[in-house]
């Protein structure tokens, strides 16, 4: 079965379509079907999600998932939130740039924005949170909607290579490591979007009767 998954971002589609392997799904990101990004106008992850997911079914005739993500600080009252992509502004021209750069960019500036808001805060606990919504159209009357929560705490400064976002910031002590430093098969077994993945695989059995 195929699902639009309403996101540009191709690593987030590598690791969503990793999750979603125990069902056959496949995952095509909505920019290779010439489906524009919609409109994020909500204060939730949930809302913007089932937003997107229903954006993206309409455009495609399809069903379609959606993922909205990002970090909520405990000291910054949940903030960055919903904005959590577009934290920090970032140059004009950098808007030119083709789009996996300018992501590096922004990913780049959100951090420091975040080590700024952060500096001398004693409270530096936080967490990742995933939305996934999956409709079989988008007027799908019964939307399966997933969350997940990975807990941690806000480094003064980066560390580790891999993943993207806040990854070199967020310290999951569980671990012992920031998930930058996390091998791609770790990161999708504990991550926010592993515990979505996980409750939303058990919904598509029991509702969409798949796998």
């Amino acid at each position: 079965m195929r699902l639009v998954l309403a996101s540009n971002n191709a690593k987030k589609l590598t690791e969503l379509q990793a999750l979603f392997e125990p069902v056959g799904l496949t995952l095509v990101k909505q920019g290779d079907l010439g489906i524009s990004e919609s409109e994020e106008p909500h204060r939730t992850f949930v809302e913007n999600a089932l937003v997107k997911a229903r954006h993206a079914a309409k455009a495609s005739g399809g069903p379609a998932i959606s993922d909205d993500s990002g970090l909520c600080v405990d000291a910054l009252g949940g903030m960055p939130g919903v904005i959590s992509a577009h934290f920090a502004d970032v140059e004009a021209a950098a808007r030119s740039l083709p789009r996996e750069e300018l992501r590096a960019r922004q990913d780049a500036a959100n951090n420091a924005l975040l080590l700024q808001r952060m500096q001398g805060v004693a409270d530096r606990r936080a967490r990742f949170v995933s939305a996934l919504v999956a409709v079989r159209s988008a007027d799908d009357p019964e939307p399966l909607i997933a969350f997940g929560r990975w807990n941690g705490e806000i480094l003064t400064a980066l560390r580790g290579e891999g993943g993207f976002g806040y990854d070199p910031l967020m310290f999951i002590p569980g671990l012992d490591k920031t998930v930058a430093e996390l091998t791609a098969e770790v990161k999708n077994r504990h991550s926010h979007r592993a515990i979505a993945a996980a409750q939303m695989l058990a919904f598509m059995r029991e509702v969409w009767h798949l796998g």
